[in-house]
């Protein structure tokens, strides 16, 4: 594996998460009570690029906050993570992405998210390098990640979260569609996508080929204190480790570890080793 990671661009949700921990999620209409409340930095796409930045390498998130004081919190998170910010919109008069989180004793969660600065961007003056690749997910506008689709001529990943029904065009450019096994089966037209990793949690992760499950690799065994980030950090870790030269196993062996780590940390965007070690971890090697 090449030991200088390549180029990665998120284009995506920044957001506060507001996070109320409970020993149970409540059913509907119920009230529960003795919660603990902490705020901190999330959304999707700021996630992953701190993710990937705590892995090691160059890189790039483009995405909007408001002009509020949540937003200026959020781009000290990122900028204190190693991201860099130079093409993040501040935009006057929007709020500040948010989610509203609940989260049980097992790590399980309930999240709602009220978009603000996310859903009010475009990428008008953004270019993508040719050997640039891109991680997008679905938590910021369609049209959004249909421009950088288009824009981006080098590696396009597409986290699909939430689910959604995907334009035809969005797919076909897709090199790497990335889903939790939920997702997959609510978006049929994955079982055609050239590549789709595909998470289990406990159960590992696995890669398809047009419907075929091409490679596969089980799961790390790990405590869970919250599981908001984790799928997060997992996306960043696969194109990392496939971008550097692994095969699909190894590269989802990676993931995984990465993943579990992110599991056992109670931050949405937690600690991480290099990448390298994450690789030494599972004994991956390029072919």
């Amino acid at each position: 594996m090449s030991t200088r990671l390549p180029a990665l661009t998120v284009v995506g949700s920044i957001n506060l998460d507001i996070i109320a921990t409970t020993d149970r999620l409540p059913t509907a209409g119920e009230t529960i009570g003795g919660g603990v409340l902490q705020q901190q930095p999330g959304g999707k796409g700021a996630n992953q690029a701190v993710a990937a930045a705590r892995l090691g390498g160059s890189f790039r998130m483009i995405g909007a906050v408001g002009n509020d004081a949540q937003g200026r919190q959020m781009l000290e998170a990122l900028s204190s993570a190693g991201v860099d910010t130079s093409d993040l919109a501040v935009l006057d008069g929007a709020a500040t992405g948010t989610a509203l989180i609940v989260v049980d004793r097992d790590g399980e969660n309930q999240i709602v998210v009220c978009p603000g600065a996310n859903s009010a961007f475009s990428l008008e003056g953004v270019e993508f390098a040719p050997d640039e690749a891109v991680l997008c997910q679905l938590e910021v506008g369609l049209d959004v990640v249909l421009e950088a689709a288009r824009k981006s001529s080098g590696f396009f990943v597409l986290n699909a979260a939430p689910a959604m029904d995907l334009p035809a065009e969005l797919l076909e450019r897709c090199d790497l569609v990335i889903v939790n096994e939920t997702e997959y089966e609510l978006i049929p037209a994955l079982a055609d996508a050239k590549l789709v990793a595909v998470t289990y949690g406990k159960d590992g992760s696995a890669m398809f080929e047009h419907g075929r499950k091409v490679a596969e690799a089980p799961a790390v065994s790990v405590a869970v204190a919250n599981t908001i980030g984790a799928g997060d950090a997992f996306c960043a870790a696969l194109v990392l480790a496939l971008r550097s030269g692994l095969p699909y196993s190894p590269a989802l062996a990676v993931a995984n570890a990465v993943g579990a780590d992110a599991v056992g940390d109670p931050s949405s965007q937690p600690a991480l080793a290099r990448l390298d070690a994450y690789v030494a971890r599972v004994g991956a090697t390029t072919t």
